[in-house]
């Protein structure tokens, strides 16, 4: 099959660019060709010699001129930056035809967003985001069970994500304050519920099908001398009444990862953690509960399909990350051969758009006293 040539901006500083560039390699679908990995000169060039990529550029500007202007430039872009700087880097981008896929936030806000949304439709482009979780292969197989009604029509849905890295490092001595993250001018107005509450947002689309209508959400800032909320707490409902409940918590004491996701039908339920991945547990009613695992011949094709190795080898984050690559890279390559009418699976520009309308929501309701806010 025919191979992508993609470029980075960003991502020469931190953990995740590496998980970007595995993402998009693991498939061998797509070669690192381009990039502007770092602000520091001698820290770009050395990425670049690192990840032997043979085009390293001084600025994200210069990147996207030169690469939109060469018969041979890149096919899509990853942005692997600080939040305040998605928005003019996709449209860099987008305006020179090629296809972005970003990190999230899509934007610093929700009318960035939008723009975005609609620059790429109107360019004809593809948008993706990197919701991580969504991407497990048992996800998919939660979203197939729901739609053929196993566990029969949703009643109920809890969502969970609780994290102790603030109280950690205040515990340590640390100071947060010099953190990125703790900077609205980077990361928006928002911590919390748009660092770790939009994953949650998009999961549940993910895996049931349904889309978030209204919320009601307080937060709380702990220590309370921080600019930013680190937790929160939110009641939701969903298309059709379906109610569900929320948290988001960055000093939760005892966590790291701990996204968890429990779905209620009335003839069943289904749940799934982050702890544990390669398991999904089924309850149907009058029967035993079962483990359900990757890669077995009862999953569903879909959820089949997004599996990498035999059943029994654990996969986790690099694998999910590679599944948002895999359907994004498979839609350009659909594309070059006429308009896509199959489906492939990730994360796009909608979904960003959708997961910031939720970040302007529960702020809005919880500075109003904690009432009902449609997105």
């Amino acid at each position: 099959m025919q191979k992508l040539r993609f470029g980075m901006v960003g991502g020469g500083g931190g953990f995740i660019g590496n998980v970007h560039r595995h993402g998009a390699l693991d498939d061998d679908l797509a070669v690192l060709t381009a990039g502007c990995f770092s602000r520091d000169l001698g820290k770009n060039r050395a990425c670049a010699e690192k990840w032997d990529v043979p085009r390293c550029y001084v600025s994200y500007e210069e990147m996207a001129e030169r690469e939109g202007q060469r018969e041979d430039g890149i096919d899509f872009v990853t942005i692997a930056t600080p939040n305040n700087t998605h928005y003019a880097i996709a449209k860099s981008f987008l305006e020179r035809g090629i296809h972005v896929l970003s990190d999230k936030p899509a934007a610093l806000n929700l009318e960035q967003a939008q723009e975005l949304e609609a620059l790429a439709a109107e360019k004809g482009l593809l948008f993706g985001v990197s919701y991580t979780y969504a991407n497990y292969a048992l996800i998919r197989q939660a979203r197939n069970m729901v739609e053929h009604g196993e566990i029969g029509k949703i009643i109920n849905i809890m969502c969970e994500y609780p994290q102790d890295w603030v109280l950690m490092t205040v515990a340590s001595g640390q100071s947060v304050h010099g953190s990125w993250r703790f900077q609205p001018e980077i990361i928006g107005n928002s911590l919390c519920v748009a660092d770790i509450g939009t994953h949650l947002e998009y999961l549940v689309t993910a895996a049931t099908g349904l889309e978030l209508e209204k919320v009601l959400c307080a937060v709380q800032t702990i220590p309370e001398d921080l600019p930013l909320e680190t937790n929160a707490q939110m009641l939701l409902r969903y298309a059709g009444g379906v109610p569900g409940m929320m948290w988001a918590s960055q000093v939760a004491a005892g966590h790291e990862c701990s996204v968890s996701l429990r779905i209620y039908g009335d003839k069943g339920s289904i749940a799934w953690n982050h702890d544990t991945p390669m398991q999904l547990r089924v309850a149907k009613l009058g029967r035993p509960v079962q483990i359900y695992t990757p890669e077995r011949d009862y999953l569903y094709p879909e959820a089949k399909a997004l599996t990498r190795l035999p059943y029994g080898h654990p996969e986790g984050f690099y694998e999910a990350f590679a599944n948002i690559y895999r359907g994004f890279i498979r839609h350009i390559l659909a594309l070059r051969q006429g308009p896509a009418a199959a489906e492939y699976p990730y994360p796009t520009i909608r979904d960003g758009v959708r997961g910031l309308k939720f970040v302007r929501a529960c702020l809005e309701s919880s500075r109003r006293g904690s009432v009902w806010v449609h997105l």
